[in-house]
């Protein structure tokens, strides 16, 4: 009698434990929506240095419900990410790069977010006595000097307008005085101003990070400078891995007006001026006259 119970309880025991087994299936990560709502943003350094995503970010999760894993890199390694599928959109200021991409096929829409400048930097002794000058003339007073250059080196849109701005120059940047970090914008800032070194710098990342740099402003203004950031939605011929609804919840909504307003007032009342203009719809060509 007493070992006909034990089977019984057994027997009892394992239907309660199958029981309680089978209610994960029903409830797991594929019926989350928190999980399903969740888009991986590839994006350059300087929006992340800049401290531009941190007051964005949290404002598009409660309009849209999608939550944003952010991925700051070099706009050549974002492009990069959305080429392999491991994207879902792009927020990158590298236009060259960006259109040839596009032409490739896998990325979806293009569409113009916003722009600011680029800067010329360096130490208040200036060596190379480039203040004031073009960008072209800057560039080419520095390696005429062999004056310490600090580069990103990391294929960004950074580093594609340095070596654009060196190109113009009819410069060719080599030697020691000239140094790569292979790292992001504010690593690059922080290193050129410990070697009181000239580097090329996005507007917005410097001004955020001026009060720890021995660094100044010193070309600044003209057309060669432009610094205009698209918004790339990509598309599943990248990867079974991409969320086009998540990409275009975020592009549709970085160039809606709320968020446009958002852009023209990031940086104001701490800089006295807006980090970024916001350009959604504008005429490129026109941009910066």
């Amino acid at each position: 009698m007493r070992r006909r119970l034990l089977v019984v309880f057994a027997l009892i025991t394992m239907v309660l434990l199958a029981g309680c087994g089978a209610a994960p299936s029903s409830s797991g990560p594929a019926s989350n929506p928190s999980a399903e709502k969740s888009l991986i943003l590839a994006t350059t350094t300087s929006t992340q240095d800049s401290g531009l995503l941190d007051e964005l970010s949290p404002v598009f999760t409660r309009d849209s419900g999608w939550q944003v894993k952010t991925l700051a890199v070099g706009s050549g390694q974002a492009i990069e990410l959305g080429r392999r599928g491991e994207a879902d959109v792009l927020l990158v200021h590298s236009p060259a790069a960006e259109e040839k991409f596009v032409a490739e096929g896998a990325a979806g829409s293009r569409q113009l977010v916003m722009h600011n400048d680029f800067v010329l930097v360096g130490p208040q002794a200036d060596a190379a006595k480039i203040r004031g000058t073009s960008s072209a003339e800057a560039m080419k007073k520095i390696a005429g000097a062999q004056a310490v250059f600090i580069s990103r080196g990391d294929e960004s849109g950074t580093h594609a307008k340095e070596k654009d701005l060196w190109s113009k120059a009819g410069a060719t940047p080599g030697g020691s005085w000239y140094q790569s970090t292979g790292q992001g914008m504010g690593a690059t800032l922080r290193v050129a101003s410990e070697k009181a070194g000239y580097t090329l710098s996005d507007r917005a990342t410097y001004l955020t990070q001026r009060g720890t740099l021995a660094l100044e402003v010193l070309s600044e203004g003209d057309a060669g400078l432009l610094n205009v950031y698209h918004v790339i939605e990509m598309t599943k011929k990248a990867g079974n891995r991409v969320q086009p609804d998540g990409a275009k919840a975020f592009a549709d909504w970085i160039v809606a007006p709320p968020a446009q307003r958002l852009i023209g007032e990031f940086g104001r009342a701490k800089f006295g001026q807006p980090l970024f203009t916001p350009d959604a719809g504008a005429d490129e060509a026109k941009l910066g006259q």
